[in-house]
């Protein structure tokens, strides 16, 4: 790949690259609604003995150091203890097969947490990687709901829960990459093979948000 993840003891700062994305992204885990871990910054424990988690990030546009990488989709499954605090994590990375060599790279590069800057916030909790994968992703952004089909290894949709005056209820002063305000979500399906793991989480947690990245 010519990129390898940080384990355990990255900054949280740009390392060597810059990079500016903007663009959407939505999660879901196996926590009962809503997230204890996202609704304390992680000072609680999850719903259960083990974190599953996806996150998944579509770029709408934006480069890393000059290679545009608009368009472009990644996932970041990760494991982690209960008191996902402990760290210990996880960590596989799915990137969208639709794109050439350097743009994977440039995109390993970024939410691995190798650069830094917000995608590197949880890199210190890193504890294993289990691989990059390079599939085919489709990604959907329409209102209040969110999906991602991955072949036949990830099927998720989450929906917003509608707030007022057509507005969508919201976790406000969270500590996430993404921002200080996501959406609070559940998801309609849940089904994701990959990495060894077999996991249906209908019905659970989800969230989504706009970012824009700057490093």
């Amino acid at each position: 790949m010519g990129v390898t993840f940080t384990c355990g003891n990255a900054t949280g700062r740009g390392l060597s690259v810059a990079y500016r994305l903007d663009g959407t992204y939505f999660e879901n885990c196996n926590c009962e609604v809503a997230c204890p871990c996202s609704a304390s910054n992680l000072a609680l424990p999850a719903s259960y003995e083990r974190c599953h988690l996806l996150l998944t990030f579509h770029v709408d546009a934006g480069e890393v150091d000059g290679v545009d990488v608009a368009g472009t989709t990644a996932s970041v499954l990760i494991d982690s203890p209960k008191q996902m605090s402990d760290g210990g994590w996880k960590v596989g990375l799915l990137v969208d097969e639709d794109t050439s060599q350097e743009q994977r790279d440039a995109l390993v590069s970024v939410f691995s947490g190798a650069q830094g800057g917000p995608a590197g916030m949880f890199a210190p909790l890193v504890g294993e990687v289990m691989g990059v994968e390079h599939v085919p992703m489709e990604y959907q952004d329409e209102g209040r709901r969110h999906s991602l089909r991955v072949g036949d290894a990830v099927d998720v949709e989450i929906e917003d829960f509608a707030g007022a005056e057509g507005s969508v209820m919201t976790l406000n002063g969270a500590a996430h990459p993404v921002g200080t305000t996501i959406t609070l979500a559940q998801a309609t399906r849940a089904r994701f093979s990959a990495f060894g793991y077999d996991l249906d989480l209908a019905g659970k947690n989800g969230h989504a948000a706009p970012f824009s990245w700057d490093v």
